[in-house]
Order: structure tokens, then C-alpha cells, then sequence
């Protein structure tokens, strides 16, 4: 009986040893996991009122980027047009831009300033601040993150009372937005836009963008242009029906935008289509250089950047990319450098860092017409080529390039609206010689708008027709030269 004492007081014993360890571990968790949040939210919530006490403003942050940097946010860009007025009255530093007219400045608060505005009784303050980018220590500086100009982050914060919260975020600021955009649209200066090399971006994410720009003043219009009257008008009606289309692109699920491919031998008025229509829709340009360009996802960023209302060109695309064919064995080749590399040993710091582009096919495919490429709307994509037969024909084909426009060389036609441009003259004794030898020879627009061009005081309609009439008959005379030759050529081989 003793002997089952004890051993009953033992196992009551390490029963009670375990029930102690098991709590002991199961209110060490609950110490972490609930309790410390249980107080946690309530002192927070505590301090929250006793601020709210203390200091009754609330506050809105406007960041200059957002969806992860990808874009610029519209939003920002609204508030500082909004702003614009009232920094020039009540802010003593200031940020000044050009405008749309040549005298005139486009005015903005620096970091630091602060600027009251009134709206229905209520009083709120906006104020501009900026965050500076991180230091980049020695190691990404000589690898090559540290390269780039950094730029600091840009906020506007908008304080206001508690009070008034559903008058500020409900009518104020969307307010501030439509408002921010009409002085936005009477402040537009057209831009040309070129992409910055992507391996001058810096790889902590604060370039301000992948773009730099110049104002847009190239004077082409279709007015000016030298093609088929007939042509013209088509081109201008298509034009009129994607900028009036953006109804018809929802109606159907497409996204708003449309390809142009312009191809033609060199002087045919490519680049000078690319102006005219700019000029016509009132667009901004961005001209792509894919060479420095070094991957897709570089690619798509650059996409992303740009606004509505712009052209997107890709100029002589058949030179700027291995796109015909032979990307197979360029791709083989730089398998086999890397592969050489490879087997030489690691890479060391001494070693040339590779800025090929390696932009594919692919990637330029999901750039025209991907899912990215719905992003924004009232875009226009334009590519030139002078040999359209190189093209891969997945590029070019309708719903990525939907309109194809031939620049040909000069006919009769063009030729007599190039003559009352330049010389202001609807007929001449040589214009049936002019017409004849432009059936005979091929000769481009440039090449008739430059013998149409007066070199001096002295030249006039008579020299200068006479000059095109020389040109003419030389290139005649180089042909059948050519062609004589070529007979002669085939006649030996034969």
C-alpha cells in the first residue's frame, strides 16, 4: 500500500511538471502574439485621440510617383499646375519652367515652401517637401549602380482640420484636379522626347525619368507636305477618326491606339510625315533609340512614361535591331562569348561591363501590342523603314502596324506642290519636260525640293526649273549608263 503511494504521488507529480512547462511556453505565446498586440492597439489607439486633441490637422500626401515608380503620378502634376497661380503671390522661392509662350514662366513651389488656399470656408495649407535618395556606398558605385544622377523624391502634403474632412477629400481636391488640368492644357508646351540610355538609370529607382526632352517647333504640316493631294486626305481622315475614336476603341475592347509603318527609299519624307502629323493632332513625340534600350522590361518602362496624346516612333527599325531573320545566330554567337567567359574563369571588377541591347522580337511585339501597351490611351505608334521587306512579318502585320503608308519618290503631281512651295508657281514652259523625265528616273522629294531651292538673290523660277531639268537628265543618262553596263556584265558571265 505504501509502495502504491508513492507511486501514485510520482506521476501526480510529473503530470504537474508538464501542465507547468505546457503553460509556461502556451502564455509566452500568447504574451507575443495577443496580449502585446492587445496592448499595443490600444495604447496606439489612445494616442491617436490625445493627438487629435493636442493637434486637430489632419494631412494628405501627394507623391510625384506611384504604382511602384513605374509612372508619373497624374495626380501630382494636377496639384502643381493647380498651384502654379497661387505660389507666384504668396511664396518667396520659387521653381520657374518654360511655358507655352516664349516670355512667360510656369512657376512652382520649392521644397520647404508653404502656400494657403481657401475653399468655402475652409482653410488649407499645401506645402512641398522631398525625400533624398539613399546614399549609394562605394561597392554600387563600382559596379556601376552609382552612375546615374539621382533624383530626390517630391511630395505635396495638404493639412487641414478634422473638421472639415469630407469638404476637403469629397469637393476640394477633385477640385484641385479639374482645375489643375485646364491650367495644365493652357500651359502645354509640345515636347520631343528622347529615352536616356538604361544603363545610365539608377538601380536605386530614383531617376525622375527615363525621358529627356526638348521643346517641339518643327514647322511641317501637311500643308507643306509633298505628296499626293488624294493621299493627304486620307491620311489626315484617319488621323481625324483616332483622335475622335476613343467611344469607338471602348465600344469594341480595344485599346486607343493605332500603328503607322512608312516605308520608302531615304528622302522621301519620312521623318517629315512623323512632324506633320504631330503638328496636325497637337501630339508630343517620343523617339525610341532601341540600341540603347538594354532589355524588354527597360522597354516596357519606357512605354509606360509616356502620356496620351503622344507619337511613338521607332525610326529605320529594320537597322535598329537584328529583326530579319538572322536573330537566331546572333543569339548562338553570344551563347558561345558567354560561354568562353565562362570557362576563362568569374568575372572580374577590371572587366567591360555588356551594354548590347537585348531587346528581342518578343519583347518589341508586347511593346506595339501586349498587355502593357493598353496602358494610357491616345497613343500612336510609328515605325520607318526604308527596306519594308526585311521586316519580320508578325511586326508589321494589321492590329500591331494597321496602316502602311508607301513614301514613293516624286511624281508630276508632288512635283508641282513642291514648285508653288518653294517658287510660288503654277505653271512653266518647263514643267512638261520636268513631267516626262520624272516617268523615265526615280528621283526623291529631297532631292527636287534642293534643285528647287534658290542658292542666291539671282536665282529665280527660270534657273532653278532649269537646274531640275540638268539633275533630271544626268540621272537619266547614270541609268542608262548603269543599265548598259549591267548588260555588258551579264553578257560576259554568260
Amino acid at each position: 500500500m505504501a509502495m502504491e503511494a508513492m507511486l501514485s504521488g510520482l506521476n501526480s507529480g510529473v503530470v504537474l511538471s508538464l501542465i507547468a512547462v505546457l503553460w509556461t511556453v502556451v502564455w509566452q505565446n500568447l504574451q507575443h502574439l495577443q496580449l502585446q498586440q492587445f496592448f499595443a492597439r490600444h495604447l496606439s489607439r489612445h494616442a491617436r485621440r490625445l493627438a487629435a486633441m493636442v493637434d486637430p490637422y489632419l494631412s494628405v500626401t501627394i507623391a510625384e510617383y506611384e504604382g511602384g515608380r513605374m509612372k508619373r503620378s497624374d495626380a501630382y502634376e494636377e496639384v502643381k499646375a493647380y498651384l502654379s497661380d497661387a505660389s507666384a503671390r504668396g511664396v518667396r522661392h520659387l521653381r520657374a519652367e518654360g511655358s507655352k509662350d516664349a516670355d512667360k514662366l510656369v512657376l512652382s513651389m520649392s521644397d520647404g515652401e508653404e502656400v494657403e488656399d481657401e475653399f468655402q470656408g475652409a482653410k488649407v495649407w499645401w506645402w512641398a517637401t522631398s525625400k533624398p535618395p539613399p546614399r549609394s556606398d562605394g561597392a554600387a558605385a563600382f559596379w556601376g549602380g552609382g552612375g546615374a544622377a539621382q533624383e530626390e523624391r517630391r511630395f505635396y502634403r495638404l493639412y487641414f482640420l478634422e473638421r472639415h474632412r469630407s469638404l476637403v477629400l469629397d469637393t476640394y481636391l477633385p477640385r484641385v484636379r479639374q482645375l489643375g488640368r485646364a491650367v495644365m492644357v493652357k500651359n502645354r508646351q509640345r515636347k520631343l522626347f528622347t529615352n536616356i540610355s538604361t544603363h545610365q538609370w539608377s538601380d536605386g529607382g530614383f531617376m525622375r525619368s527615363a525621358w529627356s526632352h526638348v521643346a517641339f517647333e518643327h514647322p511641317k504640316t501637311f500643308a507643306t507636305l509633298a505628296m499626293d493631294p488624294v493621299e493627304k486626305k486620307r491620311i489626315r481622315d484617319d488621323l481625324d477618326m483616332f483622335k475622335n475614336g476613343k467611344d469607338y476603341y471602348t465600344r469594341v475592347g480595344k485599346a486607343w491606339k493605332r500603328g503607322y509603318l512608312l516605308y520608302g527609299p531615304p528622302g522621301t519624307g519620312k521623318s517629315a510625315m512623323i512632324a506633320a502629323m504631330a503638328n496636325y493632332l497637337d501630339y508630343d513625340i517620343y523617339d525610341i533609340e532601341l540600341t540603347s534600350v538594354h532589355s524588354n522590361t527597360d522597354l516596357r518602362k519606357l512605354f509606360i512614361e509616356t502620356t496620351s496624346k503622344s507619337i511613338i516612333v521607332i525610326e529605320d527599325i529594320d537597322c535598329s535591331l537584328d529583326l530579319t531573320g538572322s536573330r537566331k545566330k546572333k543569339e548562338a554567337a553570344e551563347e558561345d562569348d558567354k560561354k568562353d567567359k565562362k570557362d576563362g574563369g568569374p568575372f572580374r571588377p577590371g572587366e567591360k561591363k555588356d551594354t548590347s541591347s537585348k531587346v528581342t522580337l518578343s519583347g518589341l511585339l508586347n511593346f506595339i501590342d501586349g498587355l502593357w501597351s493598353a496602358c494610357g490611351g491616345e497613343r500612336i505608334i510609328v515605325f520607318t523603314t526604308n527596306h519594308v521587306e526585311k521586316l519580320d512579318p508578325a511586326l508589321i502585320r494589321r492590329g500591331r502596324m494597321d496602316k502602311h503608308i508607301e513614301m514613293s519618290y516624286c511624281g508630276f503631281e508632288a512635283f508641282k506642290f513642291l514648285t508653288k512651295t518653294y517658287l510660288d508657281v503654277d505653271s512653266h514652259p518647263l514643267f512638261d519636260a520636268v513631267g516626262e523625265l520624272l516617268r523615265e528616273v526615280q528621283m526623291t522629294p529631297a532631292d527636287v525640293a534642293e534643285n528647287l531651292t534658290p542658292k542666291s538673290l539671282d536665282d529665280g523660277p527660270d534657273s532653278c526649273l532649269a537646274d531640275l531639268v540638268k539633275a533630271l537628265e544626268e540621272a537619266k543618262e547614270k541609268k542608262a549608263r548603269g543599265g548598259d553596263e549591267q548588260d555588258l556584265q551579264d553578257a560576259e558571265e554568260q
